[in-house]
């Protein structure tokens, strides 16, 4: 009996690169990019979405909480804004990563995409609750171009600490 070694196939995800690799639950031919390595084998990208989409556990009143903890949390940091300007940028990943475990531990760890939306979001509104009549005057023209300047750490702010909730919460590594 003649042992044959394995034809090489195609990613199905990149075309243009030969594999040996297949998802173990679809068995679609994957690259080592596309490969998620699980605790049972390799799987696709495709197929490891659907597994997590099972996992979202929120329960409604989770939604309010989110909500009202990652506002409240923000607004009190964006009130460091102010004062520490430029080094607001240094404190809005902290400002984030408190956000997201207080909304973790308050929510009992339960998972949901629209519930790390709802908190990211929340984050942002509290982050410019603070600066919102200064916002209404610059867009109605009753401020000048010097406090358009003032609005930008703010802004910045709000942008760093709703990236942080969001990926800390839904788990989201950076390579």
């Amino acid at each position: 009996m003649t042992i044959l070694p394995p034809t090489p196939m195609h990613c199905a995800n990149h075309p243009d690169r030969e594999t040996l690799l297949r998802c173990n639950r679809c068995d679609k031919p994957i690259c080592v990019e596309c490969a998620v390595q699980t605790p049972t084998g390799y799987r696709c990208k495709d197929c490891v979405r659907m597994q997590q989409k099972k996992f979202d556990t929120a329960r409604p009143l989770d939604y309010l909480f989110a909500f009202l903890i990652a506002g409240i949390l923000s607004f009190i940091g964006s009130l460091l804004v102010g004062f520490v300007g430029f080094f607001s940028l240094l404190l809005a990943p902290g400002v984030g990563w408190v956000i997201a475990e207080v909304v973790r531990k308050a929510t009992g760890r339960r998972r949901s995409k629209p519930l790390f939306q709802v908190a990211a979001g929340s984050a942002v509104l509290g982050a410019v609750a603070n600066q919102l009549p200064l916002l209404v005057m610059v867009l109605l023209g009753y401020a000048g171009a010097g406090y358009v300047l003032s609005l930008v750490w703010p802004a910045l702010y709000a942008a760093i600490v709703c990236t942080t909730v969001y990926a800390r919460l839904s788990g989201i590594q950076l390579r």
